[in-house]
């Protein structure tokens, strides 16, 4: 009895000239996927690569095997959403704008609709299941960011009566115009105790100080101190968790806050304990704490 031909060895032919098992380099992720998933979706950029006749047309890197110039950590969705067309992305995915753009470049309409931020009837986020990061807009938020260069524009006033202060560089024209809202503080430390607790800790380098909030009021309060480097397209009427401090003093952070109106609201903390070294009674503490800040 003859056996059937095993399709994942079929070899390239002039009608067929792709094999049933495609190897790709996209920016430097090798992937590995059938012919069938490569053309699912008609008229996308992978369907016009894959079905046309000339293969030698396309590029290819060391290894011979079909290189793709884009990013090849978010390929992996792409290549997902090929196979069934359906997409799950993990939870608090950060890089959903991304893969729209990716979806863009690949031609996949339906992809893209399903990257689009939506909102419900009441103004908030949908029920999509992927909506984990959604960049779209308040109502208020397109009017207040269109108010916000023309109240900047206007000459500084001293406005409500003695004791006023101005607010320039941030679009508020006295302390009624300052925005409400909540600044979270995040701080981390650890330090090393020996066996004799009497002995002074080895307190370790602090690597920063997160700040979570509103766009607008963190680099209000903090301004150049801050880095906003890992989320630096957040609309200012968005919220990031993403943000840091340039800085390692939380008394500094705090006297900023102080000054742009901030007070304290509450505070929490965490702390675990490790042994350093197996043959020693040396351990590392690590403590997290948050302070919350509100300015009404």
């Amino acid at each position: 009895m003859a056996l059937a031909d095993n399709a994942g060895c079929a070899k390239p032919s002039e009608d067929f000239p792709f094999p049933e098992i495609i190897e790709l380099n996209v920016g430097g992720q090798v992937y590995i996927t059938r012919h069938p998933t490569l053309v699912s979706v008609p008229g996308s950029l992978l369907w016009e690569m894959f079905t046309q006749k000339n293969v030698h047309s396309l590029a290819r890197d060391s290894k011979g095997r079909f290189f793709v110039d884009r990013d090849g950590f978010l390929f992996r969705y792409i290549l997902d959403y090929m196979r069934d067309q359906q997409l799950v992305l993990p939870d608090h995915f950060p890089e959903r704008s991304r893969l729209q753009r990716e979806a863009e470049y690949f031609m996949l309409p339906e992809l893209v609709k399903m990257l689009a931020p939506k909102l419900s009837k009441q103004n908030s986020l949908g029920d999509d299941p992927c909506q984990s990061d959604p960049e779209e807009l308040s109502p208020s938020a397109d009017a207040a960011r269109s108010l916000a260069p023309a109240s900047s524009t206007l000459p500084s006033a001293t406005a409500g009566g003695p004791g006023a202060t101005v607010i320039t560089g941030t679009g508020a024209a006295g302390p009624d115009a300052r925005r409400a809202g909540f600044i979270t503080i995040g701080y981390r430390g650890s330090y090393t105790l020996g066996r004799d607790s009497q002995t002074d800790a080895k307190f370790r380098r602090v690597a920063r100080i997160m700040v979570c909030g509103k766009t607008a009021l963190a680099k209000e309060v903090f301004g150049d101190t801050l880095n906003d480097s890992r989320d630096p397209d957040r609309p200012p009427e968005r919220y990031s968790s993403r943000y840091y401090l340039k800085f390692n003093f939380l008394e500094q952070a705090f006297d900023k806050l102080a000054d742009a109106g901030f007070h304290m609201v509450a505070c929490n903390s965490t702390g675990t304990c490790a042994f350093a070294h197996d043959q020693t009674d040396d351990r590392i503490w690590t403590s997290y704490t948050e302070y919350v800040f509100y300015r009404e």
